[in-house]
């Protein structure tokens, strides 16, 4: 229950039908928008993979996968946690060129994240990966991205905002974008999640760079695995939350690791044991193509547009019992 907030006097503004139909509408056109935005094919994806492949994400490196064996595969298989690195090697095996790439539906299950109103056991992204050129490894080149990103965002907003007047518009188009640095020297006596509410509370939708590794107080802005973003040219996007009174991040993404990049934040977090992936090797190769890619959280774009106060209204998850009675007490009705 800790983080949980319970905002006073909240109602839901559509009933538990026209929230069906409300997240269709938002599912359905925001991944047609993104898809014409980046030239993105859509294809299918794996909810499990080999855990000896090194290509399930390790996110922060410390969370446990959910694994088990099976009756007739050998070794150990795993829910993915997301498909970050997976991408990229369908990229190579697909055959695609520079400007082209792919999105999928990635459904994970993260057993350590903790659940509140934005977080869940089960994780539902977009997950999208484009093969870029060398030269399009840049800052321009990233925020170009994100600004189509958004734009397919506050497109699909519109759509929703005619068919229920009664939403309100939530997703500002025009972002603002700031290194962790920047954001760290701007708010030198708050912690990462209270300078991010306050560089979202004034500019709405924000996208902070360069996370991953550590700033001038020893700290990194955020948690980053060393070996798909590269640290000087990732990410996240964020929006301004009214109902909970916070920032809410939709999406963490980034241009991937090139050889050089990958030994470097390998190196630094002690991780180097890593090159022994094919997925790692091949990286260190150059048979991987350089790419750019993220994820963008669906559940947490459909609370966004539709004015919710749980994640849990749009998504139906495993949640505590406490939890489950507070927030019925308090309007707020978990599926």
């Amino acid at each position: 229950m800790e983080g949980l907030i319970l905002p006073k006097e909240y109602e839901a503004k559509l009933t538990l039908r026209e929230t069906q139909r409300a997240i269709k509408i938002v599912k359905d056109n925001f991944q047609k928008k993104l898809a014409k935005e980046l030239n993105l094919d859509r294809v299918t994806a794996p909810v499990i993979v080999r855990k000896d492949s090194g290509i399930n994400d390790d996110l922060n490196g410390v969370e446990r996968k959910v694994e088990f064996d099976t009756k007739e595969c050998d070794g150990i298989v795993e829910i993915v946690q997301s498909l970050a690195k997976w991408k990229r090697m369908a990229l190579y095996r697909y055959g695609y060129q520079p400007g082209e790439g792919i999105y999928t539906d990635m459904n994970a299950v993260r057993r350590d994240d903790k659940v509140d109103n934005v977080h869940s056991l089960f994780v539902d992204q977009w997950d999208w990966e484009r093969v870029i050129k060398r030269e399009d490894r840049n800052i321009d080149f990233l925020t170009d991205c994100v600004t189509k990103i958004v734009r397919a965002a506050a497109d699909t907003q519109d759509i929703l905002c005619e068919e229920f007047p009664q939403l309100p518009k939530t997703i500002e188009r025009n972002v603002h974008f700031v290194t962790a640095q920047e954001l760290e020297d701007m708010y030198p006596g708050y912690n990462d999640k209270e300078r991010e509410d306050a560089i979202t509370r004034k500019y709405k939708t924000v996208f902070i760079m360069q996370i991953g590794k550590a700033l001038k107080s020893g700290k990194p802005h955020d948690g980053r695995a060393p070996d798909y973003d590269d640290w000087s040219l990732n990410g996240d996007i964020l929006v301004w939350n009214d109902v909970l009174g916070r920032s809410l991040e939709i999406s963490s993404m980034g241009i991937r690791v090139d050889k050089e990049t990958l030994k470097a934040q390998l190196t630094e977090r002690n991780a180097l044991d890593r090159m022994q992936f094919d997925y790692h090797k091949m990286i260190d190769n150059e048979t991987l193509p350089l790419t750019i890619g993220g994820g963008i959280g669906q559940s947490r774009l459909c609370m966004q547009m539709l004015g919710r106060a749980h994640i849990g209204e749009v998504q139906v998850s495993v949640w505590p019992g406490e939890m489950r009675e507070v927030c019925q007490e308090n309007g707020i009705f978990l599926l």
